[in-house]
């Protein structure tokens, strides 16, 4: 039987990290006068009194480390587990949700998907606006989170813990795996304080630049206003698609360039494959809007590539009356959707990666059959790819389409109508976070779907975090068996 105490003990460490974390917003609503600071005291209190007792009575847990199967079990664990006590705060204090929303609501931006089922934004005390700005930045790169404090006592190879999130280092830049978390941290860090002082000078109040910097570099979209960057119209929008991107994109590559080697960073095909995709997306929706409406052309270029490239990043964030565009910018929108942002970075969906690699041995399998003698080397950035990988990448897309298409079904079972299910469902499974639909168009929030729908959307946004074979391989019967 699997030992369940190094699980435990390393749980109630993250849980005691997560209630310091409470205190911040606490302080804010205490400064403010707000009762709301109490409820952020008290959840904090909690917290950190259960991760107390975990840790001490599984204290003794890790003399022997942790094997593959307890890190996989700890990385579900940590995402399926920790939001149950982020949540609290939305629970005890404002917005005063039930169980199942204030769960959904913890889940979401802690995968960073963006999802909300809160109205009045606007009108919610500052520190509950904070925390769920803290949500997304936290989940954004929880993994190197993880690895900073945890793995020098976890004793499991760092690299095979960072796989198990589906996270990867292009080639060890570093030679540790604590040393890349620190790396990463450090750019992660960087990024986020020069997307919080550009959304400042563009004329965000300090609160409203602090969340909406942490959501923006952490793919995760969760705004302090209702409008999301319909708030900001004009620059503050050109700013949020060119953060949203650079939260995109592969983060050890950044690393790589502040050692000195921009190249790597220059020549990625993902990189490349993002921006030019992202430009073609927004070009071909401007001219559809300006050719088929009055509109004018900088408008619609800059509502397109806000959008667009906060749909393509998997962050969530929206501006003006994009969800009404039509069907043509909606089908652009589920296309890009599909793609999501990089390997290696914080964003959600198949990846640019997969995207590139399956097209090209799609590409391969045709040139086959037109020669059927001609043998056809798959190469990626240069390198030859082994069948073993293609093999898994077609696995992992077909998965990735059947697990849409069958959690939409379910959906419709639910009693959701099925343009509001499939775009659910694309939502949470891309870690996306856009609603589209007649359920979401009153509120621009997930708030009416039923409950048992709400469910379903949370296990698609964890499916998705992990990469879906995280969650599937913890209910084969052999990974239980010795």
């Amino acid at each position: 039987m699997m030992d369940l105490r190094p699980i435990a003990y390393l749980i109630g460490r993250m849980l005691v990290v997560l209630a310091v974390l409470m205190l911040a917003p606490a302080v804010i609503d205490f400064r403010a006068g707000l009762a709301n600071g109490s409820d952020f005291l008290e959840s904090a209190i909690f917290t950190g009194g259960v991760g107390t007792l975990m840790a001490m009575a599984a204290r003794n847990g890790l003399q022997e480390g942790l094997d593959i199967r307890q890190a996989y079990l700890l990385t579900a664990a940590i995402w399926i587990g920790l939001p149950l006590f982020a949540a609290l705060p939305f629970l005890l204090g404002a917005p005063g949700l039930g169980f199942t929303d204030a769960y959904f609501e913890a889940v979401s931006g802690m995968t960073t998907t963006g999802s909300t089922v809160i109205v009045g934004l606007d009108h919610l005390p500052e520190g509950t606006n904070l925390w769920r700005g803290m949500l997304n930045w936290i989940g954004g790169l929880g993994i190197a989170f993880i690895a900073m404090i945890f793995l020098p006592i976890m004793r499991v190879g760092g690299m095979q813990f960072f796989r198990t999130e589906g996270f990867d280092t292009f080639g060890k830049a570093l030679p540790r795996a604590t040393d890349i978390a620190r790396a990463l941290l450090s750019v992660y860090a960087g990024l986020t304080v020069l997307c919080i002082l550009t959304y400042a000078a563009l004329g965000m109040s300090v609160l409203d630049a602090i969340v909406n910097g942490a959501a923006t570099i952490a793919t995760g979209g969760f705004s302090p206003s209702d409008l999301s960057f319909g708030k900001y119209p004009g620059a503050a929008e050109y700013a949020g698609a060119v953060f949203m991107l650079a939260g995109s994109l592969p983060y050890i590559r950044y690393v790589q360039m502040v050692a000195g080697r921009p190249g790597p960073l220059l020549r990625d095909p993902q990189v490349r494959a993002i921006v030019t995709w992202t430009l073609m997306a927004t070009v071909v929706v401007t001219l559809w809007r300006v050719l088929t409406s009055d509109h004018e052309v900088e408008p619609a270029f800059r509502e397109a590539l806000f959008n667009l490239s906060s749909i393509l990043t998997g962050t969530g964030f929206f501006s003006g009356t994009f969800s009404i565009w039509g069907s043509f910018a909606m089908s652009v929108a589920f296309l890009v959707g599909l793609i999501g942002g990089c390997s290696g970075s914080s964003s959600g969906a198949l990846s640019v990666f997969r995207v590139q690699l399956a097209a090209t041995a799609i590409s391969a399998q045709v040139a086959m059959i037109q020669h059927p003698d001609r043998v056809v080397a798959l190469r990626y950035s240069g390198k030859a790819v082994d069948p073993e990988t293609i093999n898994a990448l077609m696995l992992y897309v077909t998965g990735y389409i059947l697990t849409i298409g069958v959690l939409s079904v379910v959906m419709t079972l639910l009693g959701v109508d099925s343009e509001s299910a499939l775009f659910a469902i694309w939502a949470s499974l891309g870690n996306i976070g856009y609603g589209f639909g007649p359920m979401v168009a009153e509120t621009g929030t997930f708030r009416d779907f039923p409950q048992a729908a709400k469910w379903v959307m949370t296990l698609a946004m964890l499916l998705g975090r992990l990469g879906l074979l995280a969650i599937f391989v913890l209910v084969l019967p052999r990974f239980w068996r010795r």
